[in-house]
Formats: structure tokens, C-alpha cells, sequence
């Protein structure tokens, strides 16, 4: 019931009136007074949303989502503010510092990646302590009961981690490492233990600092000096699109492209074109713009209509790209919507 109500909704909040174009008169007439009423509903409700830095092009898609979730809600009289990281540098002062913010925009509802839940949880606590909807989306799976949460919409990161670990010890490899440059981060930490638990093999993570996440040289010469040092790593893992490229441009540096395999998480044109062309092993897609898409959208509805869905969770992955189904998901990379 509570679902087909979700529907609904989401359907008047999405312009509903488009639909009834070239209908009759009354037929129009009865569309706008019922997107009259959405209006009224949804005035004034303010939905803040937090996102990753602009140099993250994994966030450039989650924020697409957010935004074109957010032409709806101005439609239906609210209002739409991303927040974002100014870079990764000092990631849980920054987080903890956004997370503080958003509480000063009086907001009516939050929508918020758990990235750190030590540095985050007490302002998220806040949030919810002064009537604020709180919604975790892409981090946070495990976070709902403890800060209040309605639900968390994102990928299990965990599975997603097995996931990659199962494709590596498929294809024979004996030696995994997942390249970590953002540790301490819940959902990334999540990624690379499964990625161990689910190959089953040695296997370890690389950490790197966090400022080097995005920095194209430092990961290189990090992931090249590491596959030099110790041959037997025949399985390297990035935690995202921008890092894949510098992995992948290790293994050409190193001349390692006949041992060593590459798969990694989150998805771009790029990394898509490399694996169709067989240069990178698979993907691991967490659809990124579907989290920022129905983690606003969600927040909205609850916020103005009251309406919820009866579950904790709405997954929104993880699934695994390879050469057999890579071709399905390019059109959507493209049009920056995966």
C-alpha cells in the first residue's frame, strides 16, 4: 500500500501535467488542479543534500541524480541545496564540518552519505533531535537505527566487495590487492574486506592517504612500485573511476599487462570503453545516479506528503560489468547518468 502510494506521488511531484498533453479540456483541467494541490503540499519544504567534491566525477552523476530529482520538487513548490565536499584532504573535519552547516540552512529534510560515522553521527544525531527527515544514502547501510535514519538508499558495500573478490578467483588469480585511497571511510572499507572474504586468497588492501584520492602520479607511482616490489600481486581492485585510470596506467608502466588483471568500482565512459575493450577486467556499478536520484526524491515525499516505504533499505546495487554485458550500460555513461 505504503509502495503503491510512493508511486503515486512521485508520479505528481514528476510535472504530472506533461502527461495529459493533447488530452481534453477537462481532462487538463482536472491535471492542473492536482498539480495546484502538489504545490501547496510541497511549499517551503527545503531538502539539503550532501554530496561528494565536484573533482569526483563518481559524485558529478550522483549529484545529475540529485538534481533532476530536484526540477521535480521545485515544481511541486520546494526547494533543492547540495552541499559538497571541498576535496578529500581533511575528509572527516570537512564531513563533520558539512554535516554542522546543514543544520544553520534550516532544512526540513537531510540527505546524507555516512561516510565516517565517528565524525559524523553526533551532527547527524542533531539533525534529527530538531525535527529534521534524515535520510542516508550511498553510506551508511548500517547506521539507520543508530542516528535515526528513515532508510538508507545505496549499495551494500560489502557484497559489492565479495562480488569483485568472486570475479578475481574465477579468473585464477592468487594474489588480490584493493587499492584503498580514502581509508577509514565506512562504505570503502566495507568494499575492500569483501573483496578479501570473497576471494578467499591472499589478499590485502593498499592504503594510501587520502589526499592522493583523485591524484592521477601519486596513485600510479604507488600502484607501480607495489606490483614491481612483490610479482606474486596478479589482482589489483580501485575503489572508484578516477583511480582506476591510475591503476590501470601502473600496470602499463610496470610492463605487468600479461600478469596482473584490474577491476574496480564505480563507472565512467572511460572505464567502461576499456572494459569492452578487455584493457580492464570488469566494473562493479553502484548507480550512482539512482542514489542521488530516489535519496532526494524520497526525502521529498516523506517530508511533504508523509509518504515512506515499509523497509530500512533500498539497494541500488551492487551489479558487475563485464565484456557479456558492458555494451547495456555505455548509453547511460554517455548521457552522464551512470
Amino acid at each position: 500500500m505504503k509502495v503503491s502510494r510512493f508511486l503515486k506521488v512521485a508520479a505528481a511531484v514528476s510535472v504530472a501535467a506533461l502527461a495529459f498533453a493533447g488530452c481534453s479540456s477537462n481532462t487538463a483541467a482536472t491535471a492542473t488542479k492536482f498539480s495546484a494541490a502538489a504545490n501547496e503540499t510541497g511549499k517551503g519544504v527545503s531538502i539539503v543534500v550532501m554530496g561528494g567534491a565536484p573533482s569526483d566525477s563518481f559524485w558529478s552523476v550522483v549529484k545529475n541524480g540529485t538534481l533532476d530529482a530536484g526540477l521535480a520538487i521545485e515544481n511541486a513548490g520546494g526547494k533543492v541545496t547540495v552541499l559538497s565536499m571541498p576535496n578529500y584532504d581533511n575528509f572527516n573535519a570537512d564531513a563533520a564540518k558539512l554535516v554542522d552547516k546543514m543544520l544553520t540552512l534550516n532544512p526540513t529534510a537531510v540527505v546524507i552519505p555516512d561516510w565516517v560515522p565517528d565524525a559524523m553521527n553526533e551532527g547527524i544525531k542533531k539533525l534529527k533531535a530538531a525535527g529534521v527527515i534524515v535520510v542516508l544514502y550511498n553510506s551508511g547501510q548500517h547506521e539507520v537505527e543508530n542516528v535515526g535514519a528513515e532508510i538508507y538508499i545505496g549499495s551494500d558495500e560489502y557484497v559489492a566487495g565479495k562480488l569483485a573478490g568472486e570475479a578475481m578467483a574465477a579468473a585464477g588469480k592468487k594474489h588480490v590487492v584493493c587499492v584503498n585511497t580514502l581509508p577509514g571511510l565506512a562504505n570503502i572499507e566495507a568494499r575492500c574486506k569483501g573483496v578479501k572474504d570473497g576471494f578467499g586468497g591472499a589478499s590485502e588492501s593498499l592504503n594510501l592517504p587520502s589526499s592522493s584520492f583523485g591524484d592521477a602520479t601519486a596513485v600510479t607511482q604507488a600502484v607501480k612500485a607495489a606490483i614491481t616490489k612483490d610479482t606474486s600481486i596478479d589482482g589489483l581492485v580501485s575503489i572508484g573511476d578516477s583511480d582506476a585510470d591510475s591503476i590501470t596506467e601502473a600496470i602499463t608502466q610496470a610492463g605487468a599487462a600479461d600478469r596482473v588483471v584490474h577491476g574496480g568500482f564505480a563507472v565512467n565512459e572511460q572505464v567502461l570503453e576499456r572494459v569492452k575493450a578487455g584493457t580492464q577486467f570488469f566494473a562493479i556499478d553502484q548507480q550512482g545516479y539512482a542514489q542521488g536520484y530516489y535519496a532526494t526524491s524520497y526525502a521529498f515525499q516523506l517530508a511533504a506528503y508523509a509518504i515512506s516505504l515499509p523497509v530500512k533499505e533500498l539497494l541500488s546495487g551492487p551489479s558487475l560489468i563485464n565484456k557479456d554485458n558492458v555494451d547495456k550500460v555505455l548509453a547511460g555513461a554517455k548521457g552522464g547518468r551512470r
